[in-house]
C-alpha cells in the first residue's frame, strides 16, 4: 500500500473533570475531522476527563487529607469505565467517520476493583472497535498519587492504511525498552500523548522520529485556570494554585528524517491536519531500520510480558 494517510491533530482544552462533557467534545471533534476526510485522529494523554493538575499546588502528597480525598473521589467518579459502555458513543462516531483514533483516558477498570485509576491510551479502529487499551507503565512524579502503574498488555501495534501505528503516554516515550517493544512490531507511525507542554514535545518529537525512522506525532492539550469548572470540588483553591497556563500545548508532527511536518504551537486551541507519506519511511529505512537490518538479535533481544496483570486467578 502506498497511499498517504491524513492525520487530524486536535489541540484542545478538555472539559475538565467531566466525563460526559469530555466525551461529547471528542465526538464533536471526530465529526469535524471527518469533514476533512481524516483517516486517523490522535487526542492527548488523559483527555477524558483530564490531567490531575491540582496535585502540584494543593498539597497533593498530604496523607489522609480531606481535600485530596474529595478531589480524588470526584476524579474517580468522572473516570472512564470501558466495561460500562462509556466509549460506545465515541466508537459509533468513529465508525460513521471511517476513522481510527488514539484517545487518552483516565480508566477505572473493573478488572482491578473498579476504584483504582490508570492513565490509558485507547486505540479504536475505523470500524469503531476498541483494539487495545494501553495502561501507562509508570506514572511520573506526582501522578503516582492518583494513577496506578500499568502493564505490558497494550504494547501492541495496529495497521492503519499503509502504516503500522503504536502509541505511548507522556514520559513513557523516554523509556527505550517500551519504544523498542513497538519498533520490534514494525511500528513506523508513533503517537505520543502528552498533557501539554512544548518543553516536552519540541526536542523529543524529532529525536524519536529520527531514532525510529518513523513519523512521530505529539498530541497535547491546553489547560488554563478558567478551564476549572465551578462544580469541581475546591474549584477556587485549584484555580489559584494552577498558575497562568500549566499546559500550553506543543502539539506537533515530525517526519522520519526529523524535519517538521507540523511545528509545535503553544497557547492556542485548534484542529490541524497533515498528510503522511509511507514512502518517506522507506527512504529513511534504507540506511537505518532499528528492528530490521540494523539490529543484532543474536546479541541483544527484548522480552515483553503482555499479559494483563491481575491479583486473582479463579479456577471454577
Amino acid at each position: 500500500m502506498t497511499e498517504s494517510l491524513k492525520l487530524a491533530l486536535p489541540q484542545l482544552a478538555p472539559i475538565w473533570l467531566s466525563r460526559e462533557g469530555g466525551l461529547a467534545q471528542v465526538i464533536q471533534t471526530i465529526e469535524l475531522a471527518h469533514k476533512s476526510e481524516a483517516g486517523l485522529i490522535a487526542f492527548s494523554e488523559s483527555f477524558v476527563p483530564g490531567y490531575p493538575f491540582w496535585l502540584d499546588g494543593t498539597g497533593g502528597a498530604q496523607f489522609d487529607n480531606e481535600m485530596q480525598k474529595s478531589i480524588f473521589a470526584h476524579y474517580a467518579d468522572q473516570a472512564v469505565t470501558i466495561e460500562d459502555g462509556h466509549l460506545d458513543g465515541v466508537c459509533a462516531a468513529l465508525a460513521a467517520a471511517n476513522m481510527a483514533c488514539y484517545l487518552g483516558i483516565i480508566e477505572r477498570p473493573r478488572d482491578r476493583t473498579g476504584h483504582s485509576l490508570y492513565c490509558s491510551y485507547v486505540y479504536i479502529d475505523a470500524s469503531g472497535t476498541i483494539q487495545s487499551v494501553h495502561r501507562k507503565l509508570q506514572p511520573t512524579y506526582e501522578e503516582r498519587l492518583v494513577w496506578s502503574p500499568g502493564d505490558g498488555h497494550g504494547l501492541v501495534t495496529h495497521r492503519v492504511g499503509a502504516f503500522t501505528v503504536g502509541g505511548l503516554n507522556c514520559w513513557e516515550n523516554w523509556m527505550p525498552l517500551a519504544r523498542a517493544a513497538l519498533y520490534g512490531q514494525g511500528e513506523d507511525l508513533h503517537i505520543m500523548g502528552w498533557p501539554g507542554n512544548d518543553r516536552n514535545t519540541r526536542d523529543l518529537t524529532p529525536m524519536l522520529a529520527k531514532e525510529g525512522r518513523s513519523y512521530c506525532v505529539s498530541a497535547s492539550a491546553i489547560m488554563r485556570p478558567e478551564d476549572v469548572r465551578d462544580d469541581t470540588p475546591f474549584a477556587d483553591e485549584i484555580r489559584s494554585a494552577l498558575g497562568q497556563m500549566p499546559a500550553n500545548g506543543g502539539s506537533c508532527v515530525a517526519a522520519p528524517d526529523g524535519s517538521w511536518v507540523l511545528e509545535p504551537i503553544v497557547g492556542e486551541t485548534g484542529l490541524r491536519f497533515c498528510e503522511l507519506d509511507p514512502a518517506f519511511v522507506r527512504r529513511e529505512r534504507q540506511n537505518f531500520d532499528p528492528a530490521g537490518h540494523y539490529s543484532r538479535p543474536d546479541v541483544t533481544q527484548l522480552t515483553v510480558d503482555r499479559r494483563r496483570q491481575t491479583t486473582t486467578i479463579f479456577k471454577d
